[in-house]
C-alpha cells in the first residue's frame, strides 16, 4: 500500500509539472506587478525611441547615432537598469514621432550628404547584417513574417529591421524609408487605445525631391497628394561618399483584436514546442532509468549487503569480505587539495540557489521581457546575496575537513567565480572598447559592479564563513585508520579520466535540448521565455548530476578505491566539458562569423559559461555522494 501511495504522489508531481510546463511554455506573456498600460487619445503624440544596432555575425552592438541617421537637437538617454547596461542596451530620444490613430505618409527627417567615412562605416555595418532596434511604448520594433504548423499560419516578428542590404556585385544600399504598422486595441466605451503591436517594413528608396525646405520639402518620390507612395519597386538609395539620403517614414494605424495583457503573445512564439517536449521525454527517461540502478543498489545490494555484514560475528568471517565494506577505515581520509574542494562546493551551492531562485520568480511571471534587462539584473543581486551561503557552506566543509585557517577559506570562496568572470569580462571590455561598441561597460557601471562585489557579496561571504566555520563538524560514522590503505589495481573502465567522461554524458544528454535553444537566445538575439521547460529540465538536470555520481562513487568503492572526494565532483561536473564541445559545434553548424574578435568573445563567454557549469553540477554530485558515504557506513556496526 505504501508502494502505490508513493507511486501516486509520484504521477501527481509530474502532472503538476506538465501543466505547469504547459502553461509557461505556451509563451504566454507575464507583467510585473504595477507595470500598467498606456491608454492614448486619438490625437496623442508618441515618440519612437531608438536603441542599439546589432548583428549576430559580429555580436559587437553599437549606438543607433553611430550611423548617419537623423538627430534630434539634443539626445536624452533613458535611465537603464544594470541588466540593460551589461547588454549594450543604449535607449535614446528620436525624431521619429506619430499621432495616435492617425495615418500619415511620407513623413521627412532630414537629408544627409555621406562624408568618406560616414559611407565606409554605413557599407561596413550593412555588409555584416546590422539590424536597428526600436522601441515604442515598451515593444520593441519587428518584422513580421509568417509560420506554418499544426495551429495553421501563425504570425511571429523578427526584432528590428536591416541597416541595409548588398547585391551580388558588392554594392550596398540603406534602408532609408520604414513603414511602421502600429496595432492597437480600442475601448469602445472610453474611446482610449492601447498600442498592441509595433511591426515595420524597410525600404531603400533613391528620394528626388521638387524643392526642399527644412519645415517643408515636397518630395518626387513619396507625395501624399499626387498619391505617389514607396513600393518594392521604388530605385534604391546607394550608399556612397558625396550620396545625398533623404531618410522618411511612414506611420499606418490598424486597429486589432489583441488584448493589452497578450501584445507580447507573438514576439514570444515559439513554433518547436514539440522538440522541448521531447526533450523532456527524453530526460525522463535518463532520470527513470538512473532512478531504477539507485533503487537496486540501495534497496537491494546494499541492504543485502549490511544486513549480512552486521550479522558477522568473528573477525576471519569480516576479512572474508570484499569490496565497498573494506575500505570503512579510510573512505572519509581528507582528501588532497581539500581547500579548494570546500571552495568548490561553496561556490556550487551558490549558484545552484541562485538559478533556482531566479528560475523560480522567472516561472512566476516576475521576469517577463516587458521588464527588459530584468533577468539579468535579478541574476546578479541574487548571485551577490546568496555569497552568505557559500561562505557557510565552503566554511562548514572546510571544518569538516579539519581546516584551520578560514579566513583564508573565505577569501578564495568570495574570489573564485567573480575573479574568473572579472577576469575574462574586464579583457573583452578592453577590446570591445576598442571596437567603440556600445557593449563596453561603463566606468560607471565598473564601480556599481565592484561595489556589488567587495562591498556586498565578500562583507556577506565572511559572514557566513564566520557562522559555518563555528558549526559543529559532522560526526564521522567510523573511525579512520592512520596507515592508509593499500588500494588494488583497477580495471580500465574505472580509471579517472574514463569514469568521469562517462558519468558526464547523461547529465549533459538531460539538458543539450535545452542548451540550443539558450544558446540561440544569447546569441542570434531572439527572446527566451519557456520558463516552465526550464524549470523541469533543471530539476531534472540535478537529480540525473545526483543519482549518476552516486551510482558511480558505488562502483568506486565496491572496487575497493577510496578515493571519490574529488572524483564525485569531477564526475557530474564533466558534463561542463560536453557543453564547451557543444558550444564548439554549436559555432560552426549555426553561427556565421567573419571576425577574430567575435570568435574569441564567443569562445570566451562559452568558458565561463561552461566553468560555472562544471562548478554547479560538480557541487550536486559531491553533495549528492556525501550524504550517500555517510548513510551506507553509518549503517554498518563496527566496532
Amino acid at each position: 500500500m505504501r508502494v502505490r501511495a508513493r507511486n501516486a504522489r509520484v504521477v501527481a508531481l509530474v502532472a503538476f509539472a506538465c501543466a505547469l510546463a504547459r502553461r509557461v511554455g505556451s509563451a504566454r506573456a507575464f507583467y510585473l506587478p504595477g507595470v500598467a498600460p498606456i491608454d492614448y487619445e486619438r490625437d496623442d503624440l508618441v515618440y519612437i525611441k531608438v536603441n542599439k544596432l546589432t548583428s549576430t555575425v559580429t555580436q559587437l552592438p553599437y549606438d543607433y547615432y553611430a550611423l548617419p541617421y537623423c538627430k534630434p537637437d539634443k539626445i536624452k538617454h533613458a535611465a537603464e537598469n544594470l541588466g540593460e547596461v551589461l547588454r549594450g542596451d543604449r535607449i535614446e530620444n528620436s525624431l521619429y514621432s506619430l499621432e495616435m490613430r492617425f495615418d500619415d505618409r511620407c513623413k521627412v527627417q532630414c537629408r544627409k550628404q555621406l562624408s568618406e567615412e560616414e559611407a565606409k562605416t554605413l557599407k561596413g555595418m550593412i555588409k555584416d547584417e546590422y539590424r536597428v532596434q526600436m522601441i515604442l511604448d515598451n515593444l520593441p520594433v519587428g518584422m513580421t513574417r509568417y509560420v506554418e504548423d499544426e495551429q495553421g499560419t501563425r504570425k511571429k516578428y523578427e526584432r528590428g529591421y536591416p541597416v541595409g542590404f548588398t547585391t551580388e556585385d558588392g554594392k550596398a544600399y540603406v534602408n532609408n524609408h520604414i513603414r511602421f504598422t502600429i496595432l492597437y486595441h480600442k475601448d469602445q466605451e472610453t474611446d482610449l487605445s492601447r498600442i498592441v503591436g509595433f511591426e515595420c517594413e524597410p525600404f531603400s528608396v533613391d528620394h528626388k525631391y521638387k524643392k526642399w525646405s527644412d519645415d517643408k520639402p515636397l518630395l518626387k518620390t513619396c507625395d501624399p497628394r499626387q498619391q505617389v507612395y514607396v513600393s518594392e519597386g521604388s530605385a534604391p538609395q546607394e550608399v556612397k561618399p558625396g550620396e545625398e539620403i533623404v531618410y522618411t517614414y511612414d506611420t499606418l494605424f490598424k486597429e486589432s483584436d489583441i488584448r493589452w495583457a497578450s501584445r507580447w503573445d507573438t514576439y514570444l512564439l515559439m513554433a518547436d514546442d514539440e522538440i522541448h517536449w521531447f526533450s523532456i521525454i527524453n530526460s525522463m527517461m535518463i532520470v527513470l532509468f538512473l532512478s531504477v540502478m539507485t533503487a537496486l543498489i540501495m534497496l537491494r545490494t546494499l541492504h543485502r549487503d549490511i544486513t549480512v555484514y552486521n550479522q558477522l560475528e568473528t573477525a576471519e568471517e569480516t576479512q572474508e569480505e570484499s569490496g565497498w565494506k573494506l575500505v570503512h577505515g579510510d573512505v572519509f581520509r581528507v582528501p588532497a587539495h581539500y581547500t579548494w574542494l570546500s571552495v568548490f562546493a561553496g561556490t556550487g551551492v551558490q549558484l545552484l540557489c541562485m538559478t533556482t531562485v531566479t528560475i523560480f520568480f522567472a516561472v512566476l511571471g516576475f521576469l517577463s521581457p516587458a521588464n527588459r534587462g530584468g533577468l539579468m539584473t535579478a541574476m546578479v543581486m541574487i548571485y551577490v546575496i546568496m555569497s552568505f551561503v557559500n561562505g557557510f557552506v565552503s566554511a562548514f566543509l572546510f571544518r569538516m575537513f579539519k581546516g584551520q585557517t578560514w579566513k583564508m577559506n573565505a577569501v578564495k570562496a568570495s574570489l573564485l567565480y567573480p575573479g574568473v568572470v572579472f577576469t575574462v569580462g574586464t579583457v573583452l571590455n578592453v577590446l570591445i572598447w576598442g571596437q567603440k561598441s556600445s557593449g563596453a561597460i561603463p566606468f560607471g557601471t565598473y564601480f556599481v559592479l565592484m561595489f556589488l562585489w567587495f562591498g556586498i557579496s565578500v562583507p556577506l561571504t565572511f559572514m557566513g564563513s564566520y557562522l559555518g566555520f563555528k558549526r559543529e563538524p559532522l560526526e564521522e560514522p567510523v573511525r579512520t585508520n592512520k596507515i592508509p590503505r593499500q588500494i588494488p589495481p583497477q580495471p580500465w573502465y574505472m580509471h579517472d579520466a574514463v569514469a568521469v567522461l562517462i558519468g558526464g554524458v547523461l547529465p549533459f544528454g538531460a539538458v543539450f535540448i535545452e542548451l540550443f535553444f539558450i544558446l540561440t537566445s544569447i546569441w542570434l538575439q531572439q527572446f527566451y521565455y519557456i520558463f516552465g521547460f526550464l524549470a523541469l529540465v533543471f530539476i531534472i538536470l540535478v537529480v540525473t548530476c545526483a543519482e549518476i555520481t552516486v551510482v558511480m562513487c558505488y562502483f568506486q568503492l565496491c572496487a575497493e578505491d577510496y578515493r571519490w572526494w574529488w572524483r564525485s565532483f569531477l564526475t557530474s561536473g564533466a558534463a561542463a566539458f560536453y557543453m564547451f564541445a557543444y558550444g564548439i559545434v554549436y559555432y560552426h553548424t549555426t553561427l556565421v562569423v567573419t571576425h577574430k574578435l567575435t570568435t574569441f568573445i564567443y569562445f570566451s563567454y562559452m568558458s565561463v559559461l561552461s566553468f560555472g557549469f562544471f562548478i554547479l553540477t560538480g557541487t550536486v554530485g559531491f553533495l549528492a555522494s556525501l550524504a550517500f558515504v555517510r548513510a551506507i557506513y553509518g549503517s554498518v556496526k563496527i566496532d
